[in-house]
Formats: structure tokens, C-alpha cells, sequence
């Protein structure tokens, strides 16, 4: 994607008049799942007699006047906090439908049990719950599910803790929520993402907004290659180990239901653990076609231990009225089935 030099950006929806004119930074947060996209805004509220309302939605569109602006998405308003001095407001909104008003007790905890049943099944029951159209992978979808409990957890903790159990990842992306492998998400939805190529800029200084930076993490702790899970057999009444991958194994302290189980959750722990195996951590100019669960490539202008394919787990852009359009990502290993 060709860039241009003057950022840009603008807010729709709740209040837009009034935030565009007085905006003075924004951020914005797309994860990969484990936690919901937001948007934080901090307006300038001086001689202002009254405030903006706490509830309502808001888009954010953001790019270079030069090339135009990208439709990044919808936030539903979760929190205003003004201060006194500096006299400044700031607006924190999520893709999760956290409102003041919460029809569905979507912040809920609750406590129950599942089983016989499917993944899907499950998930399912607790997306529709809240008006979502839930969107699954299949390879997830018809796993079975023997017993399951969910104990104090809201309905989104408790489908993000089951889910990392197979290196899957949940999260909702306007009025869908979806639930699939690191790299699927957006294609779940319909939002089919283009890998993005990174250059170095030679010789760049650091105030520059060609500034390209980044740092490489070879996790020294993540050195198993397998994957050892158990299952209890009744009719031998013996437990039963399950090895995924190779040596050294990690074990899974958990006992699972039966032998499927206990190998779609080694499966699971043994492609996070070559996907986290190494990360980088990329500053870079602001461009609106980064975006978690997509592919970012590290060209030949990068030093060898660092080209090739990321998949971006967590990207963080940001910008004011003095600075610079910038971004932050966090990428790992991508891992294939």
C-alpha cells in the first residue's frame, strides 16, 4: 500500500463534530482475540459548558491525505473521563458491546456446565445469547466435548479460556463473533486481509516518520517441541498419556475426558509453542492495512534472522495534531496445520 505524508484522521458517529475539533490524540488497539479492540480518544474540553455522552457509537477512519482514508471500524463507548487540568476528556470505546445499559449481561459471570456436546455447540448458544452471529472454523466446530464447566467467568472469558486450550482465538468483530485458528479470524468474518511488505529505511533518524524499528525475541523458556496430555480410561480404569510432536514434552497438568480430547489439547499447546517461539516487535510508519491476524513480510532489505512472514498478533496505532501516524507490532511464528 502506497503511503502519503500527511496523516489524517476522522471520527464518526457519537459527538463527531465535536471530537474532530477538538481531538488531540487518538489510539487504537487490534488484538488477536485474547482481548477486544478499543479506541481511545482524548479531546481537548476547554470552556466547554457540558460534556459528550457516555454512551453511543463511534467509527474511526484513519490515513494520508495524500492516499485517503480506511474505515478501521465501529466502537461502542464504554467510559469518559475528564480532568481538570489540563482540561481534557478522554473516551474509551470497545468493538465489545460494553454499555452503560447492558441488555444481555454481557459483563455477567455466571457458572455452568456443558456436555455432551461440541465446541461449536457451545459456542453458539453463548454468542446468540448476546445477538451476535457467531462464525466458527470448522476444524473447531464438530470437537467433542464430554464436560465442560464454566465457574464465575463471563460468557466471552469463558469462551476464551476454552478456546486457547486449542491455540484458537475468540473475539467480536462488529455484530459477528468469531472463533478460529490465529490467522482466520478476519477471513471468518468476511474480511479477507492481503499480507503487508515492510522496507527498511536506510539511514533514517529516529524523528523521522520513515523511522522504521524493531526487536527480535527468541523465547529462551519455549524449548519444548511436544506435547504430553493424559485421559482417564473407565474401562481399564487406568490413566492414559497422550505424546504430540516430539521431545522434551511439556506436560498438560490437566486430566481431559477421554483420548480426543486429551490430543486436540496437545495439539493445541504444540503449535502455540512453535508459534511463540519467536517474536518481533516492529515500530513503524502508521498504515492502516496492518491489522491483527494478518501477514506481515519483513523484505530482503531486513537482516536475514528477521525476513520472511510474521502473523500479527496485536497492532497498536496511534497519532496526534503534532506527531506523526505511527504503529506497534507484535508478531509471532505463523504455524500452519
Amino acid at each position: 500500500m502506497e503511503l502519503g505524508f500527511t496523516p489524517d484522521v476522522l471520527i464518526t458517529g457519537a459527538n463527531a463534530g465535536l471530537i474532530n475539533s477538538r481531538l488531540v490524540d487518538w489510539e487504537h488497539v487490534d488484538a488477536a482475540g485474547v482481548e477486544s479492540d478499543s479506541l481511545k480518544l482524548t479531546i481537548n474540553i476547554e470552556d466547554l459548558d457540558g460534556l459528550p455522552s457516555p454512551d453511543g457509537k463511534i467509527g474511526l477512519q484513519v490515513g494520508y491525505k495524500e492516499t485517503g482514508l480506511v474505515d478501521v471500524g465501529e466502537f461502542t463507548i464504554s467510559n469518559t473521563q475528564p480532568q481538570l487540568f489540563p482540561a481534557l476528556l478522554t473516551i474509551t470505546a470497545t468493538a465489545a458491546p460494553f454499555k452503560v445499559a447492558d441488555e444481555t449481561k454481557f459483563k455477567e459471570r455466571r457458572s455452568a456446565s456443558y456436555g455432551p456436546t461440541t465446541l461449536g455447540a457451545i459456542f453458539r448458544e453463548l454468542a446468540g445469547r448476546h445477538g451476535f452471529s457467531p462464525r466458527i472454523a470448522p476444524a473447531l466446530d464438530a470437537m467433542a466435548i464430554d464436560h465442560v464447566d464454566q465457574s464465575n467467568e463471563t460468557d466471552m472469558g469463558f469462551l476464551t479460556r476454552i478456546s486457547e486450550k486449542y491455540d484458537a482465538v475468540t473475539k467480536p468483530i462488529n455484530d459477528l463473533y468469531v472463533m478460529g485458528r490465529r490467522g482466520e479470524l478476519k477471513s471468518l468474518s468476511g474480511k479477507a486481509i492481503a499480507p503487508v511488505v515492510l522496507s527498511v529505511t536506510k539511514g533514517a533518524r529516529p524523528d523521522e516518520r520513515s523511522f522504521i524499528n524493531a526487536t527480535l525475541d527468541e523465547n529462551s523458556r519455549v524449548k519444548f517441541k511436544g506435547c504430553k496430555t493424559t485421559w482417564w480410561d473407565g474401562a481399564t480404569a487406568k490413566e492414559c498419556v497422550v505424546e504430540t510432536g516430539t521431545e522434551p514434552f511439556k506436560r498438560d497438568r490437566q486430566r481431559y475426558q477421554n483420548e480426543a480430547e486429551a490430543k486436540a489439547a496437545g495439539e493445541g499447546t504444540a503449535r502455540k509453542l512453535k508459534r511463540e517461539s519467536r517474536q518481533v516487535t516492529i515500530d513503524c510508519p502508521g498504515n492502516p492495512a496492518l491489522q491483527a491476524e494478518g501477514i506481515v513480510i519483513l523484505d530482503g532489505s531486513w537482516p536475514a534472522y528477521m525476513q520472511g512472514a510474521w502473523s500479527i498478533d496485536k497492532m497498536t496505532a496511534s497519532g496526534s495534531r503534532q506527531q506523526s501516524y505511527r504503529c506497534r507490532i507484535v508478531a509471532t511464528l505463523p504455524v500452519e496445520d
